[in-house]
């Protein structure tokens, strides 16, 4: 499938709309919202995952791949969403996790019944003493990333929550299984597949830390990772010429990325890469709060695009998605420039090279959701985080200023599609509470104004999709050296785009170009095209010439 068109939505189906009033959203609330996702304008949905799980990660912690959670409905349900899909011109991408399965799964409780063939789908290891771990990892959820069987005296990985037990990809029946669960969904009409933490499924050495950390050096862009991506394309997707698939890349390298997303790299069409949302971590570590740093956010996204492009490999361009709270919050002003801040933002993405991808609420500018209590949170990431922070002593007023920063819990409450109760996403009680916002920002408040961010996110669609020099043109940075202005131009022949983009409340100056341009598209009324540009606050400009 050619990506250099299309624009994937994602949907976080427990919060986009619930149909049957269980306070959990489902595949029918989604189906009655289509005509919506095609008035946006994307080709594509992202399904974050719906099928069994005990939910101790939102999913993420699969009990069985092909059987969906009955909260969401039924495969009668998923076949009539397929249809209607189809209908509007709309692919479907599934969320594949195959790094590790919940403890609940069939494979890990026969596992745990001794039968070797299935303790040979996971990582068991003697510890290095009684009550010793066999190495000092750390789980990324917090505590040691081992956890204790007695009745093999053997220890489990899980690099995630405990109820997740890590697969071991170096047995080849693991491999086959995972390229049947592929084939399993193609054959019910998914075309798309995204990757949950795929560079991390090559674990190749159990040596402790040496900077009695994660032990992430050991786990991720091991050296088998190439053949099992290649022989997992060989036996599933890659049989589909309509395939569309991408690989969520933790801590790694342009260099690697451009060996997964190659053009004829025969892995995956494109990755995700999360170094441009660490801009904001003080000394690299997500608990711990600083001012965004623009200028390393504007020397990562250029590098990566300048990288992936040198390369002939392909970008997911993004800034929100279900793990990380909301970009108008972090990177714009959600309180006084709201519309301008989202509008910028979504023109400093979405222009660049690569297949944009937008996480439900970001189309009408969702901010952060704010929680005060404990109790309003559900995300074991972030609950777990207050204990720990705790314990270190932090008081209670920056712990929840840090959780309200930093929470995944900030990009899954409930899509707000009106300001009725429960911001009309249920007539039920909803599993984790609306932001207290909604009444105000909401679709249908939205939608209800010609300036509104939805009518600029579909005027951006539409350039992706009809505008070959934002498909395929080159990547070129300018201004790299401006304090507060993200500017680049996309050229394709005699074609030329320069977009500008102000990251900031205050009015900043710039010299370019800009003979023989008009403005294109701008998130201010009254833009006009000049070599000496004074962008507003927040201000966003997209100059072209044919």
């Amino acid at each position: 499938m050619a990506l250099e068109d299309k624009v994937v939505y994602q949907i976080y189906p427990k919060s986009f709309c619930d149909a049957d009033g269980d306070g959990w959203g489902d595949i029918q609330g989604v189906i009655s919202k289509l005509d919506y996702l095609q008035k946006l304008g994307i080709n594509c949905i992202w399904f974050n995952p719906m099928t069994v799980s005990p939910q101790k990660d939102n999913g993420y912690d699969v009990a069985d791949y092909r059987k969906f959670d009955p909260r969401y409905g039924t495969m009668e349900d998923f076949e009539q969403l397929s249809e209607e899909c189809h209908k509007r011109g709309i692919s479907i991408m599934f969320d594949m996790v195959f790094n590790h399965t919940s403890t609940a799964h069939e494979w890990f409780q026969k596992a745990l019944a001794g039968d070797e063939k299935y303790k040979n789908y996971y990582y068991f290891r003697k510890g290095k003493g009684p009550g010793v771990p066999p190495n000092n990892w750390q789980s990324k959820f917090g505590g040691p990333a081992w956890e204790y069987v007695p009745q093999f005296d053997e220890w489990y990985l899980h690099l995630f929550d405990v109820s997740q037990a890590d697969l071991n990809w170096t047995n080849p029946e693991v491999r086959q299984e995972c390229a049947d669960i592929v084939n399993f969904w193609r054959s019910k009409g998914v075309h798309g597949f995204r990757f949950d933490v795929i560079n991390e499924i090559g674990k190749w050495s159990f040596e402790d830390d040496p900077n009695n950390f994660d032990g992430r050096q050991f786990y991720t862009d091991g050296p088998m990772e190439h053949a099992y991506l290649k022989e997992l394309n060989e036996k599933s997707f890659g049989q589909d010429p309509d395939h569309i698939t991408v690989g969520e890349m933790s801590s790694t390298t342009i260099e690697k990325c451009a060996g997964y997303a190659g053009r004829n790299s025969h892995e995956l069409d494109m990755v995700f890469s999360f170094h441009h949302l660490k801009v904001d971590y003080k000394n690299q570590k997500k608990w711990e709060l600083q001012p965004f740093d623009f200028m390393e956010l504007k020397r990562l996204l250029t590098e990566w695009q300048i990288g992936m492009q040198k390369a002939d490999a392909w970008n997911a361009l993004f800034w929100n998605c279900h793990d990380q709270p909301r970009s108008v919050s972090r990177f714009g002003d959600d309180k006084k420039y709201r519309k301008e801040s989202a509008k910028m933002l979504a023109t400093a993405i979405q222009m660049l090279r690569g297949t944009p991808y937008i996480y439900m609420g970001e189309e009408i500018g969702m901010p952060n959701a704010d929680f005060t209590s404990l109790d309003q949170y559900r995300d074991v990431e972030s609950i777990n985080a207050f204990h720990i922070m705790e314990q270190e002593g932090k008081s209670e007023e920056e712990i929840y200023h840090i959780l309200q920063e930093r929470s995944r819990d900030n990009a899954r409450t409930p899509m707000p599609w009106d300001d009725s109760a429960n911001a009309g996403f249920t007539t039920g009680t909803p599993w984790i509470q609306a932001a207290d916002h909604y009444k105000t920002i909401n679709v249908k408040n939205d939608l209800s104004d010609p300036d509104g961010i939805f009518a600029y996110y579909q005027k951006l669609i539409q350039m992706r999709k009809t505008m070959p020099v934002v498909q395929t043109g080159l990547f070129q940075p300018l201004l790299e050296d401006h304090p507060s202005i993200f500017a680049y131009e996309r050229v394709l022949g005699n074609e030329k785009m320069i977009v500008l983009n102000n990251f900031y409340g205050k009015e900043a100056g710039c010299d370019i170009d800009a003979d023989g341009m008009h403005v294109f598209l701008s998130n201010y009324a009254d833009t006009e095209a000049q070599n000496h540009m004074v962008l507003r606050p927040y201000e966003s400009v997209i100059l072209y010439n044919r």
